[in-house]
């Protein structure tokens, strides 16, 4: 996290867009798009379709500051947990529209959304957000990066196979086991 990251008080800006103060959300937009966009367009693979998310979720995020709950995570962490909501719904209701045709391409990316669904529901960081570093720093260094770009760069854990070298099941093995491991820590 550089500098600028730290100094930026989230919560506050959060507060601040409850209360209607457009500057807040200006400044939460030119803190956090890029990064947002770069989630997004990881996770949709399509330009134009994560910019109109990004654009979405800074829609939900001035709608929704007031119900944003320090006890439940950071608010950093929420702007990116719309975020990513907003492109895995996206990339469900694309894959039901196109599930008819067959595409080879669109069922692979449907069976990752479904196993994503499936280990994002296994997972929560926000139960203990204070625990959350220390646990992912218990992992081995090739197990984190697979939960790493699994949850924040959207890869598929085939991508993940091939960007590191490893079997499918191996990848899928880790990060599962990883998980149980990071639940256990967190407890």
């Amino acid at each position: 996290m550089s500098s600028h990251e730290s100094l930026f008080d989230y919560e506050a800006a959060l507060d601040a867009c409850a209360r209607g103060e457009r500057q807040a959300l200006e400044r939460l937009y030119a803190q956090e798009s890029a990064r947002l966009l770069g989630v997004a367009q990881r996770l949709v693979r399509d330009s134009a379709l994560a910019q109109d998310i990004v654009h979405d979720a800074f829609i939900k995020i001035w709608t929704r500051a007031a119900s944003f709950d320090a006890s439940k995570g950071s608010a950093r962490g929420w702007l990116f947990s719309i975020t990513r909501n907003l492109a895995l719904n996206t990339i469900r209701d694309n894959a039901r529209e196109v599930q008819g045709d067959g595409d080879e391409q669109t069922l692979e990316a449907q069976a990752t959304l479904e196993g994503w669904n499936a280990t994002v529901d296994s997972f929560d960081w926000r139960v203990n957000p204070g625990r959350i570093e220390l646990c992912l720093e218990q992992l081995e260094p090739v197990r984190r990066n697979c939960v790493f770009h699994a949850y924040v760069d959207g890869y598929s854990h085939q991508e993940i196979a091939k960007k590191i070298g490893a079997p499918l099941g191996t990848v899928k093995a880790w990060i599962k086991r990883s998980l149980t491991a990071l639940r256990e820590c967190i407890g």
